[in-house]
């Protein structure tokens, strides 16, 4: 099935643009460069092709297209394995050397939407397609989490408290921290209604009340509907923790038919993955 289709290569996913230790490596896939057929291909020419990238194994695609699809990726990043979660639209954070060791173990798959390690080798992993994948690391290179941010577990808290995760790996304060926003759902395309404003305004006041409601602007056709900026919401989370180093958070998978799966755009689609680990084989800054 693969032996037509091309290899999975840097030019196929997106890595953060960011200062940080060589240490750390990072990347984000798209729809491209795997061997999943229609409708979880790359879109090419209009129209929906062999080739796709789909990392999701509760798609409805080919189980076989999926783990092959994985093992391109696994190559790409030079690993043997990641820590696969199964994530839940919530806001459990895990050590993914426990999510490998319960994997390997018992073959089952740890509920929870972050994990974080300070592990060298040991890859954090989430899935996307529409939510926001939020990558975190300290400059020097001592730690590194990976967030899976929707509404739910943004509201809930997620990503601060997997930065404060991150931060305590690291031994240095969450301020310190690099912050990644991956491809999601742009503020273009995002309706929610005020069930989702609500579970944001909760909670916050003074200028962070006032810079939350800013990232919801009230639908211009729809009446009690607004459009969500999902990555300013996250920005502000961060912010909010004295992180200012932020990246990213303007790649948007609903209208990028052509890079990125979207689950709000086609319903039965693929996934995308965010890994972010820390190389083996490198130093830290600070060694």
């Amino acid at each position: 099935m693969s032996a037509s289709l091309p290899e999975l290569s840097f030019a196929d996913v997106v890595q953060p643009a960011w200062n940080v230790s060589p240490r750390v490596r990072a990347l984000v896939t798209t729809r491209n460069g795997g061997v999943s057929q229609p409708p979880f291909g790359r879109w090419q020419a209009g129209a929906d092709q062999p080739g796709g990238l789909n990392l999701g194994l509760k798609t409805g695609d080919d189980p076989a297209a999926v783990a092959q699809n994985r093992e391109r990726l696994l190559g790409l990043a030079g690993v043997s394995e990641a820590a696969w979660l199964e994530q839940i639209h919530g806001a459990g954070i895990v050590r993914a050397e426990d999510v490998l060791a319960q994997a390997n173990a018992h073959g089952t798959r740890t509920r929870a939407d972050a994990s974080v390690t300070d592990r060298p080798g040991t890859v954090c992993v989430v899935m996307v397609a529409d939510c926001m994948p939020v990558l975190l690391c300290d400059e020097a290179g001592r730690a590194v989490g990976a967030a899976h941010a929707g509404w739910r577990g943004l509201a809930a808290g997620i990503v601060e408290q997997t930065a404060q995760r991150v931060a305590q790996l690291a031994g240095v304060e969450p301020a310190a921290l690099h912050a990644y926003l991956g491809p999601s759902i742009g503020p273009g395309a995002f309706e929610v209604g005020t069930d989702v404003r609500d579970a944001f305004m909760n909670g916050v006041d003074g200028a962070q009340r006032d810079a939350t409601a800013d990232a919801f602007v009230a639908h211009p056709d729809h009446a009690g509907k607004y459009l969500a900026d999902l990555p300013a919401l996250a920005r502000l989370r961060l912010q909010a923790l004295g992180v200012t180093r932020i990246v990213g958070g303007d790649l948007c998978t609903v209208t990028q038919r052509d890079r990125f799966y979207s689950y709000r755009r086609d319903r039965e689609t693929g996934r995308m993955a965010a890994l972010i680990w820390l190389d083996a084989h490198a130093q830290t800054l600070a060694d």
